[in-house]
């Protein structure tokens, strides 16, 4: 079933804050495929607050919810840094819950950041990294022209096993 006629995409509020907490906290422990575990998301409510104003004062970082009956089901982010010589560069970070997946959430966050970065006058590249084993993902990445631009061995670490990240990189 297709729901995205249902989904509502927009940016955050600092209203928004214990909802995102709570739920970057529960998504953590729905893959591993995240870099952090269930409960193990590093801001707190005030935190998250103080973020979510930061990035709405930059002209390079932006945050996009998709929200699906009055409840966060997926998140999509560019952080950039303010220095000079990188402020061009945007890395990308999307999270869908595991029950809204597979239905083009992931896909129009990605395509509704790409349009924002390529309308905000500073963003000429976004860059990711994701795990080699995670082929949904890049295959998604690839779909909207990302290319693997190298390699991270043995970067991630579960339950005694490595696994590799690519990053990937797309100018705009």
């Amino acid at each position: 079933m297709k729901l995205n006629e249902e989904i509502i995409y927009r940016n955050p509020v600092v209203e928004d804050a214990e909802e995102l907490v709570t739920f970057y906290n529960r998504v953590g422990g729905e893959t591993t495929y995240l870099s952090f575990t269930e409960n193990e998301y590093p801001l707190n409510v005030e935190e998250q607050k103080a973020k979510i104003l930061s990035v709405d004062q930059q002209q390079n970082s932006v945050m996009i919810l998709a929200i699906a009956a009055d409840q966060i089901v997926g998140i999509g982010t560019i952080t950039s840094s303010n220095k000079i010589k990188a402020r061009h560069c945007g890395e990308l970070g999307i999270v869908v819950t595991e029950k809204f997946q597979g239905q083009g959430i992931g896909s129009e966050l990605i395509r509704r950041m790409l349009d924002w970065s390529r309308a905000n006058g500073v963003t000429t590249k976004i860059q990711l990294d994701t795990r080699t084993d995670n082929h949904g993902a890049v295959e998604l990445y690839q779909k909207f022209g990302f290319e693997i631009e190298g390699e991270l061995k043995n970067t991630t670490l579960i339950d005694g096993k490595y696994y590799h990240l690519y990053v990937m990189g797309l100018m705009l």
